[in-house]
């Protein structure tokens, strides 16, 4: 545990590091193009659309009534825009994982190296192939969850518990393998993910309840309708922060454990090996004959 927290305040501290926060803004500029594109293209026709899917629903056009009722007619004209939004949150959340983990990990995993553990050997045990494919497929199984959970977030806990749960297994499996990728082998990889599987899924699910954290600017209404523009950015650029953060806390804990390792190996290596010492030859004893002292060196005269 005590490596755990010294591992997130040591992430904490190199979050202000020159390099990381430049590193930030090339996700963020990819993301911020992307999202204004296909709103662009494709948002007045998704709001439509869930528009009139809203309007077939008698229980969501009750609560709406119920909303005009108590004053808060306007709710009604943003619905649906944040509806969208929330829908469309899983998605900007996964791609800016998979961006910092592409243009971001491997540079802040060579920092961390470079500053606290360059006498550490590295092995090489994951080519850029294997991560790109490991990447790759625990999105694909996340992306499975989300869609299978998503009925069960109109019930107001669940929705505060199963996408971060989703969002902390998937930056533990991505982030925990391209922090180890360079330094450790193969078999050291798979001994620290399965001996530490516990503190790195507590390190990944506590990422992605700090990766929820921008959601709550969608709970601003009207107002984030109005400001959109300015805080889609902003959340964006939060989420990229959460994630190269984390990235920097799995960096600093797998290195550190993995030069423990190292160096109980080379200990218990130490402990095995024979202890030196003058032993005397003692010849052979012939049967039927008296035993023979063995013989010493001569002393040297004392002077």
């Amino acid at each position: 545990m005590s490596l755990l927290f010294d591992s997130f305040w040591r992430a904490v501290a190199y979050c202000v590091h020159p390099r990381v926060i430049a590193l930030s803004f090339l996700p963020l500029i990819l993301m911020v193009v992307l999202s204004f594109g296909l709103g662009y293209f494709f948002w007045e026709s998704a709001v439509a659309s869930v528009a009139a899917w809203l309007e077939a629903f008698d229980l969501v056009q009750a609560f709406l009534g119920w909303l005009e009722r108590l004053g808060m007619g306007s709710l009604r004209t943003v619905f649906a825009p944040l509806l969208v939004l929330v829908l469309a949150t899983p998605l900007i959340v996964l791609l800016c994982l998979l961006l910092v983990a592409m243009f971001m990990t491997s540079t802040m995993v060579e920092l961390v190296g470079q500053r606290r553990f360059p006498t550490l050997e590295r092995k090489h045990g994951g080519s850029l192939l294997v991560s790109v494919l490991w990447s790759l497929g625990s999105t694909l199984l996340a992306v499975v969850a989300l869609v299978l959970s998503m009925p069960l977030w109109l019930v107001p806990p669940l929705v505060l518990i199963l996408p971060p749960l989703i969002w902390g297994w998937l930056t533990y499996r991505v982030f925990a393998f391209d922090a180890l990728a360079t330094h450790a082998s193969s078999d050291e990889r798979k001994r620290i993910l399965k001996e530490h599987r516990g503190s790195l899924l507590l390190m990944g699910v506590l990422s992605g309840y700090l990766g929820a954290a921008p959601s709550l600017l969608w709970a601003s209404g009207a107002m984030f309708i109005a400001l959109a523009p300015l805080l889609v950015p902003v959340a964006i650029w939060i989420y990229t922060l959460v994630f190269a953060f984390a990235s920097l806390w799995f960096a600093h804990y797998a290195l550190a454990v993995l030069q423990r390792m190292r160096a109980r190996a080379v200990v218990e290596v130490v402990d095995d090996l024979p202890t030196a010492g003058p032993v005397a030859a003692t010849p052979p004893t012939l049967p039927g004959s008296a035993p023979v002292e063995p013989v010493f060196p001569p002393s040297p005269p004392h002077t």
